[in-house]
């Protein structure tokens, strides 16, 4: 879910450095109604936020996406 209460999609992969253990990005699978080309992309496909955007975790999670 983006700041301003867009569902963004489904949280898939969590990246972290494996030397620090520090998590790095999050890997969301797109919701259909999602335009990809606004979002910055993995290899395969997924929106991928740096870690550090996550504003909030309960049911969902708060991406700062500005």
């Amino acid at each position: 879910m983006s700041n301003e209460g867009a569902y963004l999609g489904v949280l898939r992969n969590v990246s972290a450095n494996v030397e620090t253990g520090d998590l790095v990005s999050i890997h969301v699978e797109a919701a259909e109604d999602i335009d990809t080309r606004l979002f910055p992309n993995d290899d395969k496909g997924r929106l991928t936020f740096p870690f550090q955007s996550i504003k909030a975790v309960r049911d969902v999670v708060v991406v700062g996406t500005s």
